[in-house]
């Protein structure tokens, strides 16, 4: 324990002594989370607010066949303008979000009491055109009921006839849940930070000293390699834990001065706590797969390619589960980077996290990491380690 001890603060105070490495190291990340925060939700906010309060610039094809239907679009703060010659060619180029076209059939249709085709010409890949179509879906939909509850009337017959049903809609979600959804990719970039966190002094501490040959003084003392090994890993782990720390005080801050953030996500104290306490298995995981990695590579630049590949491990979960949402399962909580990302997500959601899911996530979690340090604690016990490529 006392080599364990020892070699943890020799590696720790070689670190503080190289500023530039431990600004990136400890303080990029905090830097960097607020003004994400702010700046994604101060857009979004104000895009949506502006699509939804700005009169509706509409195109439309075939105005002339449905007059009243254009006059009451322009008195529900609608722009109507001439539509474009070639309004499937225009929404491909972008240089329409949506075009209303009217059958010329429309008003003879119309007059004989049929329904009257109108057609909302989009792309629904394109996110700009989302707000736009949903309001004109509104309109004519409101228009349409308007109509046929005065033809009901005109006839003697209550519009409550024509609707046996009246659906209402309970949107049971919470505040919480509705800002995790905004905020789906918080979970990977907190994984990440996790994930990668002693990344800098794991690289420096095994590849670097094996460059320089200052590793094989240190592995030539008394001191089992076991020992060595573990003492660079709880330094690594000491400073992505700080700087771990660091990052989920910022990401409370952002949540807390972001506009329309405040209180629409759990930020607690307690949920902090949670997350670090999930995210603690991914500091460890990720701590003995790059020692296990940096002792099994010649120099730094390998190790650094190596780094880069994993960066792109944790996203996987996340565009999955954004692709293709699914059910939680218990089994989930076993599979690293999953569990994580359906962990923090539940905690930003204010969901409840029971403790059967808790113990099978925190043996998943730390096994691993006990399974990658027994991995890594047989490559220290190469003879080549020592020896510089």
């Amino acid at each position: 324990m006392n080599a364990i001890v020892t070699v943890m603060l020799k590696e720790i105070r070689d670190f503080t002594r190289d500023r530039r490495t431990m600004f990136m190291a400890l303080l990029l990340g905090p830097l960097v989370i607020p003004v994400l925060i702010v700046g994604l939700s101060t857009i979004v906010d104000r895009k949506f607010t502006q699509q939804l309060e700005k009169p509706l610039a509409l195109p439309v094809i075939g105005a002339e066949h449905a007059p009243n239907l254009i006059a009451w679009l322009e008195g529900q703060n609608v722009e109507v303008s001439a539509g474009p010659a070639d309004p499937e060619e225009a929404i491909r180029q972008q240089l329409e979000p949506l075009v209303l076209r009217i059958q010329a059939g429309y008003a003879e249709r119309w007059r004989a009491g049929e329904p009257a085709m109108v057609e909302i010409l989009h792309d629904a890949t394109r996110q700009d055109s989302r707000i736009p179509v949903e309001r004109l879906s509104g309109l004519l939909q409101g228009y349409s009921q308007t109509v046929g509850a005065l033809r009901l009337l005109a006839r003697g017959i209550s519009p409550a006839v024509g609707q046996p049903v009246l659906v209402s809609r309970v949107d049971l979600s919470t505040p919480e849940a509705r800002a995790g959804q905004l905020m789906s990719f918080l979970p990977y970039f907190l994984i990440l930070s996790a994930f990668l966190g002693g990344a800098y002094l794991v690289i420096d501490i095994t590849a670097g000293e094996r460059e320089r040959q200052s590793l094989e003084p240190l592995l030539a003392t008394p001191a089992a390699r076991e020992a060595i090994m573990s003492g660079k890993i709880a330094a690594a782990c000491v400073v992505g834990l700080v700087s771990l720390l660091l990052i989920l005080v910022a990401f409370k801050i952002g949540f807390q001065i972001a506009p329309g953030m405040r209180d629409r996500a759990d930020v607690s104290v307690l949920a902090i706590a949670r997350i670090l306490v999930i995210l603690l298995p991914m500091l460890l995981i990720g701590t003995t797969l790059l020692t296990l990695i940096a002792s099994s590579v010649k120099s730094v630049k390998e190790a650094q390619s190596y780094m880069s590949i994993l960066m792109f491990v944790p996203i996987i979960p996340t565009m999955y589960l954004l692709i293709s949402p699914v059910r939680t399962q218990d089994w989930m909580y076993a599979v690293p980077f999953l569990a994580q990302n359906q962990m923090i997500t539940n905690v930003l959601r204010g969901d409840h996290i029971g403790p059967v899911q808790w113990s099978i996530y925190l043996a998943a979690g730390f096994g691993l990491g006990l399974a990658l340090w027994l991995l890594a604690a047989r490559l220290y016990h190469r003879e080549k380690l020592a020896i510089s490529a």
